[in-house]
């Protein structure tokens, strides 16, 4: 038998190091499954006998939070998206054998968030307040011989404690680390690359021992990409150090395009036996950053073309498995982006692992604020006492990573201790420089700056001595599948601004997710795909400007992935419980925005039309842009085949989407990219009718690591010719049979209250919807049956009503059969007096349609959809939002933070939104949060109150940022009911987070309704 000699050779290396494995007595077992957790407290549940059998059990990740979803009056408030906060527990019991008792045991956890104290059979290890640090305990003294109990508290009851939301629990790995009493500590190798040229670069290897006594030596081995040995050596350690120095052969750079990868095997060795071994990946690459030209990497001058990235966002709050992330940062790549920033935290170290693998550079970030920003942050609960403790863990757990190419210490924060924190990032890593997002640019090695980079004035006066890079731009919302051609404003139109003007003299499109009569605000509606709604700048014209300047590194935008918090800030408050400024939904599915960047970005001949061309209340002949996004030289549009022309994508901003304005009628819209005369692709919408049938795909997430494999099943409500019914909402529900289990059913809606993870049904938003699945332990077969009852919910298109129910495999010998469907259309209960279901149906306005899906005679699913004139998307006209046209921006008092005796009530009228804040003669304040994307600077701003005590002027302190600024004194405006006055005053605001606070002064308050910022 003949083997492949460069084959032959891997084995054997393999062979040798799964030796060296074995015998080095390292083992990391995986500790995620089978936790007993209960959303309680009591001092007894960290007791080593308690019994927990009553308690969940379940594995982690695990985000408690995500689970309980949105509550009105949620811990979190506005900024967790209404989400809550609390109190649990988890424990979790495990036997050890009596010869581990002589090694060292480490219990390592990726990410608890936040104040976790751990106990071990009842003894108490101690205490991590950051969220979002890696940490461990020693427990080896503490263990016995057969069962041993590990304890968990996890306290989020004090809220918010961030500005976005945040989990809650164990939402990380977690691993048991067993090593003999010498060994490799932890964070304890540190690979730089000092010198790298193209025929030869050298490694260095810092390593720190605990208990390596003399005598022993420390072996470094480095492997290829492809595992084959490079070189060796070998050095006694001293001091419990060793370095060593190694050189490589014509190396390989890391980069986003070729991202290729280097191991370091680091074994610590007795003689001749391996007691301990680590193996660390790393990368070569140069970078360089300059004043007047930028970011270089690899001797090449690149565009840093990020996204800004939370945590916690898409389908499972802010519990990851590594098959559900490297889906998420491929989406990403996908769209064409070289950078991410995880804003404004460490991730789990899987997320940097990734990075690495697929090739995105990472500016890594440690904290929000180095001081209170959020109530009850870490900045407040324990920055001072543990900073040093969390950026030493931070830095030298992530300081290997290929994907690493810069340090942020902070974003838009402010403190004299910012060169402490350079100074102590120096000492751990000086192969990297620093920088923050807006925070004391004056000790930084690299200026970023956040949302004031998008401002005119900025761009093109700006002048710096240091490199510089826009950490946090562009500002941009889109709500997939919603298009306006009139310019909307955040904040109206701030001073300079690069122009952006509307698409048609008068607004074409009239839909809404609710009605604006019942707006709590002018933020409160959905925003335009077509790249025209934003807080400064459009993400066409700063891309412009970013490719074109010679200085500006690049942008990290905000954000990637929309995410769930931050809603009263764009979009309002509740019901809109998500922040819409991602390329794509929290479902994942693709926004348009995507699709521009692709078209800027990558190579790969692509095609995006926008919008849809079903338009079924829109007037005929009313002329409509219709873009392209494409990367080829140039595109043709045809309507019913007609050629509307061709057109090139240009370079500058508002030629960079193929256009023309299309006088709409019914048929079929197509557009065709050709290169170099020829055609390459093609795309087209056919105008849908009503939607009659599911349209289902599968995607599968392969398992890697400890994690089981993850599946996406995506429906869309399609007509009989199989078109997307863009503005399908029908509820689509689910039945799981087998070895499978939910995560959640996300579409994207930034206003649907319905539950992600305890319902079995969600709408479709804009005609699509997903269900995300994980495997159970040790799966086997796995189906999923779902169903929808189908038609236009307003009833405009047609009054024809479908019934569709399939059965998909996932993986596995599923059981198949027929179903039998019943429905009834007058309340009654379809599994006892329903209509077979045969085919379509016709139904009156208002009608409730009831249906259950059996299958062998048992029900599998049970069904509801209403339909009407009044259901579904609000259709109004060109007059329905004009009441908020110039309106300033207004933050709801009810949305704020109280303190004291402050409460919310509706108890009087012409409040706005959905009520104010009372005192009652008693004691009290309201917090309100603005964000400012600008520069710091003076602004109006006035509190809309009432009060019927003459003579009263109940005088408030105000506060800006935890700073008494004055005392404003209310003056009664003659009615306790309903005659709302102003009083107004002008702030400083500071470029970034911004805390406006309103207290009583021992007089008790009026009440009070909104802040506006004028």
């Amino acid at each position: 038998m003949k083997i492949n000699l460069k084959i032959k050779a891997c084995l054997i290396v393999a062979f040798v190091f799964f030796s060296m494995q074995c015998f080095s007595q390292r083992t990391e077992t995986n500790f995620n499954n089978n936790w007993s957790f209960i959303l309680e407290d009591n001092t007894t549940f960290s007791a080593k006998d308690f019994d927990a059998s009553s308690w969940t059990v379940l594995d982690v990740p695990h985000d408690w939070s995500f689970e309980k979803g949105v509550r009105d009056g949620g811990d979190q408030g506005q900024g967790g998206g209404y989400h809550d906060g609390g109190i649990g527990w988890y424990r979790k019991s495990f036997n050890v054998k009596k010869e581990s008792l002589s090694k060292i045991n480490y219990i390592n956890f990726d990410g608890v968030y936040m104040n976790s104290e751990v106990w071990i059979n009842g003894i108490y290890l101690g205490k991590r307040p950051y969220g979002y640090i890696s940490f461990r305990y020693d427990i080896s003294k503490y263990l016995n011989e057969g069962q041993n109990t590990i304890a968990v508290r996890v306290d989020n009851s004090l809220e918010p404690s961030a500005r976005w939301y945040h989990p809650c629990g164990i939402y990380a790995a977690v691993r048991l680390i067993q090593v003999n009493p010498s060994h490799i500590a932890p964070n304890g190798v540190f690979v730089t690359t000092p010198k790298i040229e193209k025929s030869q670069a050298t490694v260095s290897v810092k390593t720190a021992f605990v208990n390596a006594s003399e005598g022993k030596t420390c072996k470094t081995t480095i492997l290829s990409s492809e595992g084959k040995v490079l070189k060796t050596a070998t050095q006694k350690i001293k001091d419990s150090e060793s370095t060593i120095n190694l050189e490589v052969a014509n190396p390989k750079l890391w980069s986003p395009e070729t991202p290729n990868l280097y191991k370091v095997i680091t074994q610590l060795v007795d003689g001749k036996k391996i007691i301990d071994q680590v193996e660390t990946t790393f990368g070569f690459k140069t970078v360089k950053w300059d004043t007047k030209t930028g970011f270089w990497l690899n001797g090449e001058n690149v565009k840093l073309k990020g996204v800004c990235e939370h945590w916690e966002g898409g389908p499972v709050g802010g519990a990851w498995t590594k098959p559900m992330l490297r889906w998420k940062l491929q989406s990403l790549k996908d769209m064409g982006i070289n950078a991410i920033r995880p804003s404004h935290n460490p991730t789990p170290p899987m997320f940097y692992d990734i990075c690495d693998e697929i090739g995105l550079l990472v500016m890594d970030e440690i904290f929000d604020g180095w001081h209170k920003k959020a109530p009850q942050d870490y900045g407040a609960q324990a920055f001072d006492a543990w900073w040093q403790r969390d950026m030493t863990e931070w830095i030298t757990r992530d300081r290997n990573h290929a994907s690493i190419f810069v340090w942020s210490l902070g974003n838009e924060t402010h403190s004299d201790i910012a060169p402490e924190l350079v100074k102590l990032g120096r000492s751990l890593d000086n192969t990297r420089l620093f920088t923050s997002g807006a925070g004391n640019s004056e000790d930084m090695d690299i200026i970023g700056v956040n949302g004031g980079s998008e401002t005119q004035s900025f761009l093109e006066n700006k002048t710096f001595d240091k490199p510089f890079i826009s950490t946090e731009a562009p500002h941009t919302w889109q709500t997939r599948g919603y298009y306006r051609t009139q310019t909307w404003w955040r904040d109206n139109a701030l001073p300079g601004t690069y122009e952006l003007p509307n698409l048609t003299e008068k607004e074409i499109f009239f839909y809404e997710g609710i009605n604006p009569k019942n707006w709590k605000n002018r933020k409160q509606c959905f925003n335009s795909s077509y790249d025209n709604a934003t807080v400064r700048i459009s993400a066409r014209k700063n891309w412009e400007v970013m490719r074109d300047t010679p200085w500006h590194s690049g942008h990290f935008r905000w954000t990637g992935f929309d995410y769930y918090g931050e809603a009263g800030l764009v979009h309002g408050g509740l019901p809109f419980n998500l922040f819409m400024g991602g390329a794509l939904d929290v479902a994942g599915f693709k926004k348009d925005l995507f699709y521009f960047y692709q078209s800027q970005w990558t190579t790969k001949t692509m095609l995006h039309m926008l919008p849809s061309w079903t338009h079924p209340r829109m007037e005929k002949g009313t002329v409509i842009p219709v873009w392209v996004y494409s990367n080829a030289d140039e595109v043709e549009l045809f309507l019913n085949g007609k050629s509307l022309g061709k057109d090139k994508p240009g370079t500058v901003w508002n030629e960079m989407q193929c256009e023309w304005m299309v006088p709409y009628e019914e048929g079929k819209l197509e557009a065709v990219a050709y290169v170099k005369g020829k055609e390459v692709k093609r795309t087209a919408f056919n105008t849908s009718a009503q939607p009659s049938k599911l349209k289902n795909t599968i995607t599968k997430l392969a398992a890697e690591d400890s994690f089981r494999a993850s599946y996406i099943l995506t429906s869309e409500g399609i007509d009989a010719n199989g078109n997307l019914f863009p503005y399908a909402e029908n509820k689509v529900y689910y039945n799981l049979q087998g070895d499978i289990e939910k995560v959640s059913i996300e579409n994207g809606n930034p206003i649907d209250p319905t539950s992600r993870t305890k319902a079995d049904y969600r709408s479709l938003f804009f005609g699509k919807v997903r269900l995300f699945l994980e495997e159970k332990s040790a799966a086997k077969n796995a189906s999923i049956i779902t169903a929808a009852i189908l038609g236009d919910k307003a009833l405009y298109v047609s009054n024809e009503i479908s019934i569709d129910a399939q059965q998909i495999a996932l993986f596995g010998k599923s059981k198949f059969s027929d179903f039998e469907i019943l429905y009834t259309v007058n309340g009654d209960n379809p599994a006892t007096s329903g209509i077979v279901y045969k085919k379509p149906f016709t139904v009156l306005d208002g009608t409730t349609v009831k249906a259950v899906v059996k299958q062998n005679g048992k029900v599998v699913l049970t069904m509801e959809e209403t339909f009407g004139k009044n259901e579904g998307l609000f259709w109004g006209d060109e007059h329905s939002a004009a009441m908020w046209v110039g309106r300033g921006v207004n933050i709801a008092a009810e949305e704020g933070i109280l303190e004291g005796d402050a409460v919310v009530s509706d108890a009087a009228h012409r409040y706005k939104g959905s009520g104010f804040v009372r005192f009652d003669g008693k004691e009290g304040a309201i917090t309100f949060y603005q964000e400012n994307d600008g520069e710091a600077g003076d602004y109006s701003i006035r509190f809309r109150y009432m009060h019927n005590n003459e003579g009263k002027l109940h005088p408030m302190k105000l506060f800006v940022n935890d700073e008494y600024i004055r005392t404003l004194e209310f003056p009664s405006t003659g009615d306790w009911e309903k005659e709302w006055k102003f009083v107004p005053t002008i702030i400083v605001l500071k470029a970034g987070a911004n805390n406006i606070k309103l207290q009583t002064n021992g007089e008790s308050g009026p009440y009070i309704d909104e802040l506006f910022v004028d």
